[in-house]
């Protein structure tokens, strides 16, 4: 079962989602998405809290009103966290999850510390967490499935994309040919007036000749 929210401090709204136990969590990890950001309790048990963030947006950039979202159902879903202040929720994108063998289910750690970042939780504001809470939906989803779906539309607007970039590129190629063509042509008629203007002057010059040799006569 996976929990899903939804919080409107952003528009669009943003879509967060969780599971409900380790054996969830481990499934989030194995079929999350490019687009999904990781949140957890620091050095606590917590939930694993997701945010799918729209295409093209970076983890980096997530808006402040909906990073605490994200921070205070994190701490409000950690059994100890939940009592304490002066948490840290720290986050990051769900390709740096790093699963190694004897990991326990649902454990995790890092490819790269350095994309690891952290927010920092003075005391549970429940406002926000029942705010988020009345959004809460309880699913039933195939993950693999979602996954094998996402990843073929992603196949789809790529190769889309690779279509209209190369008939750009013949469009460019037969523009700049035609171009080429017509510098090439303009170069000819210039060629060919010179050719015609000398013949001209040189027929002038022969009626000139013709005519000194006809006064002498």
């Amino acid at each position: 079962m996976v929990f899903y929210f939804t919080s409107n401090v952003v528009s669009p709204s943003a879509k967060v989602y969780m599971g409900k136990d380790k054996y969830e969590n481990e499934e989030l990890i194995k079929y999350g998405w490019p687009e999904d950001v990781w949140f957890h309790v620091d050095k606590l048990s917590s939930a694993h809290v997701y945010l799918r963030l729209p295409k093209g947006q970076s983890w980096e950039d997530i808006d402040e009103a909906l990073l605490m979202d994200l921070a205070q159902l994190t701490k409000a879903n950690s059994i100890e966290g939940n009592k304490k202040g002066n948490l840290t929720i720290i986050y990051t994108p769900w390709s740096n999850l790093k699963k190694t063998p004897g990991m326990e289910t649902g454990q995790v750690t890092f490819f790269r510390n350095n994309q690891v970042k952290r927010v920092h939780v003075k005391e549970r504001d429940n406002a926000v967490v029942n705010r988020l809470n009345k959004t809460k939906v309880e699913r039933h989803p195939d993950l693999s499935e979602e996954k094998i779906d996402r990843d073929r539309e992603e196949r789809l607007v790529a190769r889309e994309a690779d279509k209209k970039r190369k008939q750009l590129e013949l469009k460019t190629q037969e523009s700049r040919r035609k171009e080429a063509e017509s510098r090439s042509y303009s170069s000819i008629f210039k060629e060919e007036k010179m050719l015609s203007n000398r013949d001209a002057r040189k027929g002038r010059e022969d009626l000139d000749i013709n005519a000194l040799e006809e006064d002498f006569m």
